[in-house]
């Protein structure tokens, strides 16, 4: 991994990481190397915690790429986790070093390491959500082999990187990968500032920004004008709903609906903004170092060379990823997601996809956010329920089932609503089933489905 500090090196005249001075970043990179260097000498393969501290982003990225450099097992970790899924990763874990936070944890040098590759390996996190994180695994090459195709689908040689998304996550630590790996040059912007319309004194033209849905519905109410900057928005973390997508239409952004994973190194499929704005709604094509395939249940199956090594301790040598999404590829191979396999609902013998619902409920403006799941019924098997957070308080429910009525068919109509004042969603955007289900069990229902 000399290469890596050798890229550093000839870049120490340049304000790649903008806003850092390049030298103090090397200076940073080499004290992490001496501080590895030595921990290396009681332990063959370290394995190294890092978390961001409060907006030392920079702290951050120099422990990141010490790790890779010295050839150590690195774990992106989240600062807001909590003492219950910090134990969980402890003890998953099991660290011999931990940078940027302080805890509670007895560190033992000499304890025996898990069988794992001879070359460094980077662990990110996944699945926090729902109460039990995983670490997928992944290696320099499989983040390089993400960034080479990303490159050859946007014909782009220098990737420049304006990101508002945590490091930690595959979503934000890509965007880094993708503006060293290309010689291009990123800006970590506090998210918290653009809420606040404080914005950055950059142009922005030749820059790709990675938003979830709710941050892209955020910026387009506040300031359309700043993401009208950019070459390419990319939107993915969660399924964004057509109105939302009309939206950004409407104002012309350079938007890019993607779909990709923690296991599959960020995006494998990307609709390019040009088709976007001629209306395509789709998720895209398929980026040059993967293949998908679809059987006959609509279930998606991926190859890719940035596809990870499973999930830490069980190292596997992963020839594919058959995942949970539904989908198909219509005639000129753009790709269409339904929905989760597990989150479909069978109601009445009948298949009911979510997102289907969900859109068709955004499209009437008579909600701000909705979630649709399956509650168990002995007479159904399951019911369409809705949990929802109303346009405003005046808002009546008569009024929305109305608005529905003709749009889809009774199967697909929600029997349950539940009013929420908000949805349980993590940073991405994602929503927390398990919470869901929870809100829904306890909620007093009238069992009346004509």
């Amino acid at each position: 991994m000399n290469y890596i500090l050798e890229t550093i090196k000839n870049r120490l005249h340049q304000e790649w990481i903008i806003g850092c001075n390049s030298k103090y970043f090397y200076q940073l990179i080499q004290s992490y190397l001496e501080q590895l260097t030595e921990l290396k000498i009681k332990i063959n393969k370290p394995r190294i915690i890092i978390v961001q501290k409060d907006d030392n982003y920079i702290g951050f990225l120099a422990a990141f790429l010490a790790s890779i450099i010295s050839n150590c097992h690195v774990f992106l970790c989240d600062k807001r986790w909590k003492e219950k899924e910090w134990k969980q990763v402890l003890n998953i874990v099991q660290p011999h070093l931990i940078i940027g936070i302080e805890l509670d944890y007895s560190i033992k040098n000499y304890q025996t390491d898990s069988v794992l590759l001879h070359q460094s390996l980077i662990m990110i996190p996944t699945g926090g959500t729902s109460g039990n994180i995983r670490f997928a695994i992944h290696t320099w090459e499989t983040l390089s082999a993400s960034v080479q195709g990303f490159g050859e689908f946007f014909d782009t040689k220098n990737i420049n990187s304006f990101c508002i998304l945590p490091l930690h996550h595959v979503s934000g630590l890509m965007q880094f990968i993708r503006s060293f790996i290309t010689q291009g040059k990123i800006m970590v912007y506090p998210y918290s500032h653009l809420k606040k319309d404080i914005l950055p004194s950059l142009n922005l033209e030749d820059f790709f920004i990675s938003l979830v849905p709710t941050q892209l519905q955020l910026l387009l109410n506040l300031n359309p004008k700043f993401l009208s900057q950019f070459k390419t928005i990319l939107l993915g973390g969660a399924p964004p709903w057509n109105s939302l997508l009309t939206k950004a239409r409407d104002y012309k952004l350079n938007l890019s609906p993607t779909y990709g994973m923690t296991e599959t190194a960020s995006q494998i499929v990307t609709l390019k903004p040009e088709n976007f704005l001629q209306g395509n709604n789709s998720t895209g094509q398929i980026l040059p170092h993967a293949h998908i395939t679809i059987n006959q249940e609509k279930i998606i199956k991926i190859q890719a060379k940035s596809l990870y090594f499973g999930y830490y301790p069980n190292h596997e040598n992963k020839q594919y990823l058959i995942t949970d999404d539904l989908g198909y590829f219509d005639y000129k191979n753009y790709l269409h997601i339904l929905g989760r396999n597990s989150q479909k609902i069978i109601t009445g013998g009948e298949n009911v996809f979510p997102k289907e619902v969900e859109n068709v409920i955004l499209e009437t403006h008579l909600v701000k956010d909705i979630a649709i799941i399956g509650m168990p019924n002995e007479q159904w098997g399951e019911v369409v329920t809705a949990i929802y957070v109303p346009q405003d308080e005046k808002c009546d429910l008569n009024v929305i089932k109305d608005a529905i009525k003709q749009q889809l068919s009774p199967i697909k109509q929600p029997k349950h609503w539940i009013e929420v004042k908000q949805l349980p969603r993590n940073q991405q955007g994602k929503l927390n089933y398990q919470t869901l289900q929870k809100i829904a069990s306890t909620y007093p229902r009238q069992e009346n489905y004509l």
